[in-house]
């Protein structure tokens, strides 16, 4: 069983920006599809991007232009940098394979924007 484990994560104001990372264990990381996703409190989580094996991506509207999804298949690290913060992205950002696997959540890292 693959785990997770999210940093990053901070307070920023708004329009600044944060580069989230995600540590994957194991030696299959390079095999999956991958996403980060984020719970803002007192909401669903939702999917915020996701990245293949290859490397192909995909964005919610909401985050489309701003963050970027990338991957380290060597350092078994996922990405996410997210520029142009604004407040409605506060939240816990998770990363998980994708479709998210139940028994794969993390911690997340917190993500704050305020001024």
């Amino acid at each position: 069983q693959v785990q997770f484990v999210e940093s990053g994560g901070g307070l920023v104001q708004p329009g600044g920006s944060l580069r989230l990372s995600c540590a994957a264990s194991g030696n299959i990381f390079r095999i999956y599809a991958m996403g980060w996703y984020r719970q803002a409190p007192g909401k669903q989580g939702e999917p915020v991007a996701g990245i293949t094996s290859g490397g192909s991506t995909k964005y919610a509207e909401f985050v489309k232009g701003r963050f970027t999804i990338s991957r380290d298949n060597a350092k078994n690290t996922l990405y996410l940098q997210m520029n142009s913060l604004k407040p409605e992205d506060t939240a816990v950002y998770y990363c998980n394979r994708d479709p998210s696997r139940a028994d794969s959540w993390g911690q997340g890292t917190q993500v704050t924007v305020s001024s």
